[in-house]
């Protein structure tokens, strides 16, 4: 799961062309199981995303339009955090799951342009869950 905020207006065209294609690149990913993009105040996007193994999450990460989409948002964002865990079934966190697993097992990730929150650690720092996001299926 990944919360990232797009510290400008003038990022957020840029951002949403990259979440579009990095979306049609999840679906067609080996091993996802399914996901959900959610949205919070202040240009505020979370990412949730359920697969049948790491080395498959880790194979969509580092390929195809996520790989360079990630070197984007060293620009674009001034607050990136994320979590990962295993669970047992394929269920998406409801909002609040979302955001206490991420305040609690969350790490920050590098941004060029950091909030002092950002700087201090703070994964979640509006304390907001996200809203019911849209929900990201496998193509059959």
């Amino acid at each position: 799961m990944t919360r990232l905020r797009v510290r400008s207006l003038r990022y957020l065209p840029g951002f949403l062309w990259y979440t579009l294609q990095v979306r049609g690149q999840l679906r067609r990913s080996p091993g996802f199981l399914g996901g959900m993009v959610s949205t919070s105040a202040g240009f505020t996007f979370w990412t949730t995303t359920a697969w049948i193994d790491e080395a498959s999450m880790k194979h969509f990460r580092d390929t195809d339009w996520h790989k360079p989409a990630m070197r984007k948002l060293l620009d674009w964002c001034d607050e990136a955090s994320l979590v990962r865990w295993t669970q047992d079934g394929v269920d998406l966190p409801d909002p609040a799951a979302m955001l206490a697993q991420l305040r609690s097992r969350g790490r920050t990730s590098k941004v060029r342009y950091p909030t002092p929150e950002h700087t201090a650690g703070q994964t979640a720092p509006d304390g907001r869950p996200p809203r019911a996001g849209g929900v990201i299926r496998p193509r059959p």
